[in-house]
């Protein structure tokens, strides 16, 4: 098939790694995600992750916990699962580097964006982890800034909802899914498809965000050749 994005940044979402299970990492359905990614980088294209980490915490969910310590706890779970997913994928025969905000060289590269583009340019796949680095941001808002920083065309935003709905479509079973919406749109209907930061550097970078369900693994390989599958933000 043949590619629509060239150059994509994947967010995937912590939930998405645990599978069937409540809780942590389920190898096998890791697997079945990297060989969608897979398939993309032996197509051509260039594929930057960011992962987040709500499979083991979620810092604004701490309760009476100090906000900033409890981000600095839910970076560190983006980098389980990073390194987790950049296991995965290298079982599957591919190349990979894993970069975070905050520095742990012993582990892995710290983020620099010219070597990042490097990696992608040599068809490595690029691992973002500890979200931006700072407390108070989410890891949506990290895939958008590392988004713009690395040219990427579009956001490939692999959830468990296969869209965007006008309400929740676990609890209505009338709600609508959307095939497209603005991100005028979405923030003013509040819809939740990420926050408020995050609409707003994409919408003012110009890079347009898909959401889809990842429970199809094979979909971000479909989206990334161009199919209409979930719900495109623009």
């Amino acid at each position: 098939m043949e590619l629509k994005y060239n150059r994509v940044l994947l967010k995937i979402s912590g939930e998405s790694l645990s599978g069937n299970k409540e809780y942590g990492i389920d190898f096998d359905t890791v697997l079945k995600i990297g060989n969608s990614v897979k398939k993309c980088v032996k197509e051509g294209a260039q594929i930057g992750i960011v992962v987040g980490g709500g499979n083991f915490w979620r810092g604004r969910d701490s309760g009476k916990m100090d906000r900033t310590r409890a981000d600095h706890m839910g970076m560190m779970a983006t980098v389980i699962n990073s390194l987790g997913l950049a296991d995965a994928l290298e079982k599957l025969g591919m190349n990979v580097r894993v970069q975070t905000a905050i520095a742990m060289q012993q582990i892995a590269e710290p983020y620099i964006r010219s070597k990042a583009v490097r990696h992608l340019e040599k068809n490595r796949i690029v691992i973002f982890g500890c979200g931006t680095g700072s407390p108070f941001f989410s890891t949506d808002t990290a895939a958008s800034l590392r988004a713009a920083e690395i040219g990427a065309e579009v956001i490939l935003k692999a959830t468990n909802t296969d869209g965007v709905y006008d309400s929740d479509p676990k609890t209505n079973p009338l709600a609508k899914r959307y095939d497209s919406l603005s991100f005028d749109e979405m923030l003013s209907k509040n819809l939740k498809v990420m926050d408020s930061t995050a609409a707003s550097m994409c919408r003012d970078n110009n890079v347009p965000v898909i959401v889809f369900s990842v429970k199809e693994p094979d979909n971000i390989y479909k989206t990334v050749c161009g199919e209409n599958i979930g719900t495109i933000v623009k």
